[in-house]
């Protein structure tokens, strides 16, 4: 069954008198419990397709039917409750907020769910220690290594138990040993069964997926199959 299935996307930007069409009338579709990676250089237009995947943008033209609802028109006040209650982000730089704790940065998501204070400190608990940080619940991010604040940024990408994860870059920021650790842990997220779509320009990376597709000058091509 598709949780995610785009028709004929295409995603233009205007540069001075020039308009660069970034996305070309894209196809994609993904099965819930699938990891698929999206490989591609910089400027490929992996990033803008992304950022539609995660309603974090809107198409010109096409269709997303994202789990058997048509999001490309909605109000950015329903695409945000949707993005907030169906995808969790991890990014490459983590997008941590410096002033907060582990524990404050993975309730985050929580704030929006009307979910009280006590039982969203209960649950970052529980995610943290998932992650493998329990004892670090306190540090602040500048007193964790990158790879513990990817962690961090994992857990709070699951705190509200979304449907789909969108990685995008996970192990850029990482030394190669740290980067095998995280992709170990979405590998395991997706053995329990969560729907993961990752976002690399590293084929040693996107081999950890089970699909890999190609993006180049806006267009998507099937890599393979693993």
């Amino acid at each position: 069954m598709s949780i995610i299935n785009i028709k004929n996307i295409t995603k233009s930007f205007i540069m001075g008198e020039q308009e660069i069409k970034v996305i070309n009338n894209i196809n994609f579709e993904v099965k819930k419990g699938e990891f698929v990676a999206i490989i591609g250089p910089s400027g490929s237009g992996k990033s803008t397709l992304m950022n539609i995947l995660g309603l974090l943008d809107v198409p010109d033209s096409g269709e997303y039917i994202l789990d058997d609802l048509m999001v490309n028109t909605l109000s950015d006040n329903k695409l945000a409750e949707i993005r907030n209650r169906k995808i969790g982000f991890i990014f490459q730089n983590f997008n941590l907020l410096q002033k907060l704790t582990a524990l404050e940065n993975v309730e985050v998501p929580l704030t929006y769910s009307g979910i009280s204070g006590k039982e969203a400190n209960k649950l970052a608990y529980k995610y943290l220690e998932k992650v493998g940080l329990k004892g670090r619940e306190k540090h602040l991010p500048n007193q964790l290594s990158g790879g513990q604040q990817q962690r961090v940024a994992i857990a709070r990408a699951l705190i509200n138990e979304p449907e789909i994860i969108l990685a995008d870059e996970p192990t850029g920021s990482l030394d190669s040993k740290t980067s095998i650790e995280i992709m170990d842990m979405l590998q395991e997220l997706n053995n329990n069964g969560q729907t993961i779509v990752l976002i690399t320009h590293d084929i040693n990376v996107a081999k950890k997926a089970k699909r890999i597709v190609r993006i180049s000058d806006g267009n998507l091509y099937e890599e393979s199959k693993i």
